[in-house]
């Protein structure tokens, strides 16, 4: 008797998880009908009218973008800001050593130094650590974050990422999605750019956050958000923050508090492979210390990569550690000198 009744309960967990499967990739197909927008369903006098009194906050990260970021703060500035859509446009100066801070000041926007912003907590590398300042730094209710090397920049991505949250009084946060062309050798490939996503972030997101399966660009540096939501949640550390983001406001909205806009074609510079290792591992950190709760061993955070020099192999062991940055809403310094941090 004790064999029947022994094989149905593995039989059983397993009907339980393929209804799991299911009940999630329906759940998938539901939110990808429902919170998947285009940004022409965005125009510039709708957005105007959907904005009533709302204040917007265009957040740039920065670092050694002199080539790029003058063009896209001076489109902002002459269509979005000037249309009364836009009202303040941050670029967040990551210790550059070229001429960023100067180019993307001259275009019109406010320029603050990373490691001038709350520097009684210490200033720390990273693309999320230039995120979460900027968060801090800004002023409006509606935040939009841009990556400051965009070539050929469209206005309409800022117009397509603020639309839902102003049409859906839900939607609390709003990812871009795109199509990412790579140039390699001369040669363009129309969609072969999103190595990492493809690679590590997706097969991550699939495996332990099913439910995030449908978001098409999860490392894509376009997003919006709402301001009291935003400083609810930590950023991570480095090029992991994307994700953090997308896992720890699942858990904070639901997938339906999510939306994602099709911003049709984003081209940006590409890093070279030893670049993606160490942003690969950044984003594996990020997902593990999501999941240490559910049993995973704290990660180890150091990366040893190999190149040959002369024939000979040479080894370096790089520490790619890029600790959370706690949500701002607990953070004391910020309630402390958020006035002082903002403009008047």
């Amino acid at each position: 008797m004790g064999g029947p009744a022994g094989s149905a309960a593995p039989h059983t967990r397993r009907v339980d998880r393929l209804r799991e499967q299911i009940a999630v990739q329906l759940a998938t197909q539901r939110w990808l009908r429902s919170r998947s927008y285009a940004a022409a369903d965005f125009p510039l006098g709708e957005v105007r009218r959907l904005k009533a009194d709302h204040q917007v906050s265009v957040v740039l990260p920065a670092r050694d973008e002199a080539a790029t970021v003058g063009a896209i703060v001076r489109a902002i500035r002459d269509e979005l800001q000037a249309a009364g859509i836009v009202d303040e446009i941050l670029v967040v100066d990551s210790h550059s050593v070229d001429r960023t801070a100067e180019v993307a000041a001259a275009a019109g926007a406010r320029v603050v130094a990373q490691s001038a912003v709350l520097p009684e907590l210490g200033d720390r590398p990273g693309k999320g650590e230039a995120l979460w300042k900027g968060l801090a730094a800004s002023s409006g209710d509606l935040v939009v974050f841009l990556d400051a090397d965009l070539v050929d920049f469209d206005p309409a991505f800022v117009l397509g990422l603020l639309g839902p949250l102003l049409r859906e009084p839900d939607v609390h946060f709003v990812k871009g999605m795109y199509d990412r062309p790579l140039r390699l050798a001369g040669e363009a490939s129309p969609t072969g750019g999103g190595r990492v996503t493809e690679l590590v972030a997706r097969p991550l997101l699939n495996a332990f956050w099913p439910q995030l399966a449908g978001v098409v660009q999860p490392l894509g540096g376009e997003y919006a958000g709402r301001r009291a939501v935003l400083e609810q949640v930590p950023f991570a550390g480095g090029y992991g923050v994307e994700v953090g983001l997308l896992v720890d406001l699942l858990r904070l909205l639901g997938l339906d508090g999510m939306a994602q806009v099709d911003l049709g074609r984003r081209v940006h510079r590409h890093q070279d492979d030893e670049a993606l290792g160490r942003m690969a591992m950044q984003i594996q950190l990020a997902a593990s210390r999501r999941l240490t709760g559910e049993g995973l061993a704290e990660p180890g955070t150091e990366l040893v990569q190999f190149r040959r020099v002369d024939g000979r192999l040479v080894g370096a062991e790089i520490d790619v550690d890029a600790l959370d940055r706690p949500p701002l809403r607990d953070v004391a310094a910020y309630r402390r000198h958020s006035d002082l941090a903002r403009p008047a």
